[in-house]
């Protein structure tokens, strides 16, 4: 009998597929990552036993606790506001940060992760709503901090850029914030054609997650439609 999560992903899943074809894009092309955090690593599990492997945290104490007791082949994205000063404690293991806001903080980084002789996927937080309780560099600062972290950040990847929309009455109001993160990810790389990989777009939480796909999200942040309510 499928159980009330396994149900919410192939459901979310189905979306993802539908969504992707009315953009003409294939499904693949677009991760879900399942938003855990205040979830119980027994909730995790469950998901993970369904095959996924992609969860996201903002909080680096809480992550460390999941990590310890949830299985080594979890793929750990940070996805919350990461002070420097907590970089070293998560450098060891975290496969992708979503936001990346400041040179200090990619520097912090990229010096723990040499340490540890390893790379990290990041990617720029932008603050394409223009809401000031927002974190993220000003689309206009995004360029110049992708290339501080080129060059003075070896240990880091630029894979791309995340942003968080408005809360709209409609969702279609979200659309043209999508598609300037969107344009903005695509003149870097016209800027910079040597970023082979910087093709990623972090936008689309669970209310607007089929906007963001149709305006090129290639990974989208799923948390309440697929746990439930916290």
């Amino acid at each position: 009998m499928e159980t009330f999560l396994e149900g919410n992903y192939h459901r979310i899943r189905e979306r993802i597929r539908q969504a992707s074809a009315h953009a003409g894009r294939a499904a693949g092309d677009v991760l879900l990552l399942a938003v855990s955090k205040q979830q119980s690593a027994a909730s995790i599990r469950a998901l993970y036993d369904l095959g996924h492997r992609d969860f996201g945290e903002s909080r680096v104490q809480e992550l460390l606790k999941k990590r310890n007791e949830l299985p080594s082949d979890i793929r750990w994205h940070f996805i919350g506001h990461l002070q420097s000063n907590k970089a070293r404690q998560i450098a060891s293991y975290i496969d992708w940060i979503h936001s990346i806001d400041s040179i200090e903080l990619a520097q912090e980084l990229s010096h723990r992760a040499e340490q540890h002789g390893r790379t990290i996927n990041v990617l720029v937080e932008v603050n394409i709503s223009g809401e000031t309780q927002k974190n993220g560099v000003s689309p206009k600062e995004a360029l110049h901090l992708v290339e501080s972290i080129m060059n003075k950040c070896p240990n880091l990847i630029p894979r791309g850029l995340m942003g968080m929309a408005s809360e709209e009455d409609s969702v279609e109001r979200t659309r043209p914030q999508f598609r300037s993160l969107r344009e903005l990810r695509d003149s870097i790389r016209e800027r910079h054609p040597e970023l082979t990989s910087f093709t990623e777009l972090s936008m689309g939480m669970s209310n607007d997650f089929e906007i963001a796909i149709e305006e090129g999200a290639t990974i989208v942040r799923i948390g309440s439609v697929l746990f439930g309510p916290r």
